[in-house]
């Protein structure tokens, strides 16, 4: 214990790191619980990615295709995918831009440089919080329609006519080819014992209002939520499991070489599977989704929305420090704009999120 004591006291550190007044990385106090905080957010944000990751995968085959679902921008009909969640990315990663330039204009005790950039930075904020709340009411609402089986199936519809170009079947409008009956329709609900076809609401169109219109066109087919799989490895298989994957593919579907599209059935299987048919769909929430897999819809709500709650915080935050800019307040303070850096500090790992975010949802 003696040569202990000798051994600590002839380092001759005791006074300068255990004697207080050492501050790690040279980081004030508040600008290192902001980095706690957001080293915390980031690991829930990772366990919401990797549950997201997870369940992607055990259901790769029937997952709903990103282009096909994210294809809207405002004022252009058609299909465009990508192109507003990109223009949404461009408009934060700009407003990060501009949050770097009020934090280096606050090292520099440059007020009004300060003001403008946390004036552009509140509404690039603001901005994708409206994009977001613009793609999520065309998600919710739908486009095409669908149907949905009994086993939780989501049936989808195409012309079987391509014109000279197409690559593939485009989807139909279930309006377009609906034949909407004038009979009374009451609402299914569970306590009637339809425990499978319980609905929150009245469905715009009966499944018989659909199969009827369906069977009076005879150029659409039902596209199902499988993912066509690589034919030609399925057939070079030495699996017997494979090779009768294969050939009952071949004997359903239309578009087998069409790899990683979602397969269309030919006229007699697209009957047989919407004899299987319980209620319409269009557009999605918890329960239904007209999109795909019932998961996909679950996880765009809760993850883009938990994220998008971060950015409605944020832009809170920055209106409260662009007012107290505007007063004066931390040119008053010991430690100047340092406010501005801490919730700059904020705002980037928001924007950096994102990125994790556009590229599990909507690049993968």
């Amino acid at each position: 214990i003696l040569f202990m004591e000798a051994t600590v006291s002839n380092t001759g550190t005791e006074g300068k790191v255990w004697g207080g007044g050492n501050k790690p990385l040279n980081a004030s106090y508040g600008k290192m619980m902001m980095w706690f905080f957001i080293l915390s957010d980031a690991l829930t944000f990772s366990g919401f990615l990797a549950a997201y990751g997870f369940s992607r995968f055990k259901f790769i085959d029937s997952w709903p295709i990103a282009d096909e679902v994210y294809n809207h921008f405002p004022g252009l009909h058609g299909d465009h995918p990508m192109y507003f969640v990109a223009l949404m990315t461009f408009i934060l990663i700009a407003s990060s831009v501009t949050m770097v330039l009020a934090v280096d204009a606050g090292h520099h005790m440059d007020k009004k440089k300060v003001t403008f950039y946390m004036f552009l930075t509140i509404i690039g904020g603001g901005i994708f919080l409206g994009s977001q709340a613009w793609e999520w009411t065309n998600f919710i609402q739908g486009y095409y329609g669908a149907v949905e089986t009994k086993g939780g199936q989501i049936l989808q519809f195409v012309d079987t006519n391509m014109e000279e170009g197409d690559e593939k079947m485009h989807r139909v409008y279930v309006d377009d080819f609906v034949t909407a009956s004038h009979k009374e329709r009451v609402q299914h609900e569970s306590k009637k014992g339809l425990w499978f076809v319980s609905e929150p609401a009245l469905p715009e169109y009966s499944v018989q209002d659909v199969i009827t219109g369906f069977n009076a066109h005879s150029n659409l087919a039902v596209r199902t939520q499988e993912l066509m799989p690589n034919m030609a490895t399925l057939e070079a298989s030495t699996n017997p499991a494979d090779i009768a994957k294969a050939e009952r593919m071949k004997a359903m579907y239309v578009n087998t070489d069409q790899t990683g599209q979602k397969g269309i059935l030919n006229r007699e299987a697209s009957e047989k599977a919407l004899k299987d048919a319980v209620v319409y769909v269009k557009g999605a929430n918890l329960i239904h989704n007209e999109y795909g897999n019932r998961l996909f819809g679950d996880f765009f709500f809760f993850i883009t929305g938990f994220h998008g709650f971060h950015v409605f915080s944020g832009v809170v935050i920055n209106v409260i420090i662009f007012f107290n800019v505007i007063l004066g307040t931390y040119e008053r303070r010991k430690n100047n704009y340092e406010m501005v850096e801490k919730v700059g500090l904020y705002w980037h790992f928001v924007d950096l999120v994102w990125v994790f975010v556009f590229t599990f949802f909507y690049l993968v």
